[in-house]
């Protein structure tokens, strides 16, 4: 069925259970016929002042309601969607052939608040600083329609539209084809797995939502139910959608172990298997990437194999693993990472929970992934995201917490590893904005509801509750906007010209985009804190302690060095190197591969 909607043409929608359904327009109420599979097919009047035509459904006498795949959503989710012909824009990158994963670097933001105006075109405007990063993708938090002003994105309620606040669909192909032009892909992230608390109308329409147990955000979507194959279209089209009509390079998949279906063929399978028909006939690469907590390997396993096909996954367990060995906190989840070996296993194994105890779930938790088979860019990995930052109790970053050396480990151990590196937006200059978790929800009962429930997931974390900012509270979302006057700080610079250095590294030499994980070794001794990791011929020398340590390495010269102590240098020896306190040391032999 047709998502796209344009005046004095066909239009449709699926109600199934209604006995009537009408179009309207504003002024007019237009008949619907309905077909034996419970589409009601009608008519939209011509647009004769050329800006579409507002129109919604009249449901057994109730509504109007937004069509469910409306493309815009002018007056906000309870209001008369808005046509929009995807095809009107003229698209500038016709000579873009996309970005593989592999090999490739991501960098997540939000557009509410990577720049002060909070818009697509704003952050069009910043694109020159990613190319000077020298990142491949940007990943964008969800953009689809949600009710309120500014939100974190993962309340939509309209999977089909843009936010008019960043600038609505229009908007959206012009940041894409900007993007295009300068070299990055974008990858958006979409939510499949609930619904918002406001807004939400795809019960009146049909059973969209299942009648099983919900999962940490609601009511789960009918995947495997009765009429779940139109379920299954509606999200299978809306990520069909972003890929064809806006040109998006690859999708994020939010939460996907909350995704309840036991049918023969996962929704995942399913998904997977048209987006590579799409890759086929579009002649570009287009990327799946999942959020799961499995540390399952079937996701990421091709279909062939009998997994699901996705191109790739986030490992938290890397993230864990970093921030435990930097911060040395080990309250709630990062209990099991305290020993330096934990990340050790995670650079050389890619998970650390692989049929092992968690503390935290009680139980066993993960499977192993087969490290001779699987490429490591399979695992998107990050020291800092939305998450790990927003779902803290005051949405503090790395950057609250360590010295400038410490932060240099942590861009080190993420772009110079094995995985496919994502960085989150400010890291790159140590941005002393937090990034706190903000919502601005019309309704008062549902705001406080929020920020109630904010603090009960605090508990099992230790955190302490009576910090935690309002979420409703317009100043939370304020403080979590980038402050890009901080780069001219001087250890801003410094910073960020150590990601751009890091990034170069990885473009010169391919030993460190090899995605072989048997071909990292890794040493490390607890007691001096100290962990050394090769990649090939290059050695990445990382000193967590507050002392010059001397760690065996290869005989080379050193490719980059850095350290909290700006005049720090290591003095390499014969089979080892003498490295500053809180410090990153790259070396390469002479047989280094360019």
């Amino acid at each position: 069925m047709s998502t796209d909607v344009t005046p004095d043409a066909p239009v449709a929608v699926w109600a199934p259970n209604a006995d009537t359904v009408l179009l309207a327009t504003g002024n007019d109420e237009l008949a619907m016929s309905r077909d034996e599979a419970g589409w009601w097919h009608g008519t939209l009047p011509a647009d004769d002042a050329g800006e579409g035509t507002d129109y919604g459904f009249l449901v057994d006498g109730s509504g109007p309601y937004p069509d469910p795949r409306s493309r815009r959503q002018p007056h906000g989710v309870h209001e008369l969607s808005r046509t929009f012909d995807p095809g009107a824009h003229t698209w500038r990158d016709g000579d873009w052939t996309g970005r593989q994963l592999a090999g490739g670097s991501i960098y997540e933001l939000h557009i509410g608040t990577f720049t002060p105006e909070g818009t697509l075109d704003a952050a069009a405007g910043r694109l020159d600083h990613l190319v000077e990063l020298g990142v491949d993708f940007v990943e964008i938090l969800p953009v689809n329609g949600f009710n309120g002003t500014h939100n974190w994105g993962y309340d939509g309620v309209l999977w089909y539209t843009v936010h008019e606040g960043y600038g609505g669909p229009a908007a959206y192909q012009r940041f894409v084809d900007a993007c295009h032009a300068a070299g990055i892909g974008v990858i958006q992230d979409v939510v499949h797995n609930h619904l918002g608390p406001s807004g939400n109308y795809l019960p009146v329409y049909g059973p969209y939502l299942s009648d099983a147990e919900g999962n940490t955000w609601g009511a789960s979507v009918n995947l495997d139910g009765a009429d779940s194959g139109e379920v299954r279209r509606y999200i299978i089209d809306s990520a069909l959608m972003w890929l064809r009509d806006y040109h998006v390079d690859g999708l994020r998949l939010d939460a996907v172990h909350a995704l309840k279906d036991s049918s023969a063929v996962h929704l995942l399978e399913e998904l997977g298997t048209e987006v590579a028909v799409l890759s086929a006939h579009v002649g570009r690469p287009l990327s799946l990437i999942a959020e799961s907590d499995l540390n399952d390997p079937k996701l990421i396993t091709p279909r062939e194999a009998n997994g699901y096909g996705l191109d790739a996954q986030w490992s938290d367990d890397f993230h864990h693993a970093v921030h435990v060995a930097l911060t040395g906190e080990t309250v709630g989840y990062y209990a099991d990472f305290a020993p330096l070996g934990a990340l050790a296993k995670v650079l050389t194994r890619g998970f650390f929970h692989d049929g092992t105890f968690s503390s935290f779930r009680g139980r066993l938790h993960g499977r192993p992934i087969d490290t001779e088979k699987m490429p490591a860019w399979r695992l998107v990995v990050a020291s800092q995201n939305h998450d790990q930052i927003g779902n803290r109790a005051i949405g503090d970053r790395l950057s609250a917490h360590l010295d400038t050396g410490q932060l240099g480990i942590a861009a080190a151990l993420t772009l110079l590893g094995p995985f496919t590196p994502m960085l989150f937006m400010g890291e790159e200059w140590g941005a002393r904005t937090p990034w706190q978790f903000f919502t601005s929800h019309p309704e008062p009962e549902l705001g406080r509801a929020t920020a109630e429930g904010r603090i009960g997931e605090f508990a099992r974390m230790g955190w302490d509750p009576s910090v935690v900012p309002d979420p409703q509270d317009p100043a939370t979302f304020s403080r979590s906007t980038l402050d890009w006057s901080e780069l001219q700080r001087p250890d801003a610079g410094r910073l960020l010209a150590l990601y751009r250095d890091l990034a170069g590294l990885r473009r010169r030499f391919s030993d460190l985009t090899d995605p072989r994980l048997g071909r990292v070794s890794v040493d490390f001794d607890e007691a001096d804190g100290w962990l050394r990791f090769g990649r090939g011929a290059i050695d990445i020398v990382i000193n967590l302690s507050t002392s010059g340590r001397w760690v065996p390495t290869v005989d080379g010269s050193v490719l980059l060095a850095f350290a909290n102590n700006a005049d720090a240098a290591p003095e390499p020896g014969a089979g080892r190197v003498l490295v500053a306190p809180h410090s990153v040391t790259v070396l390469g032999a002479d047989s280094v591969s360019d």
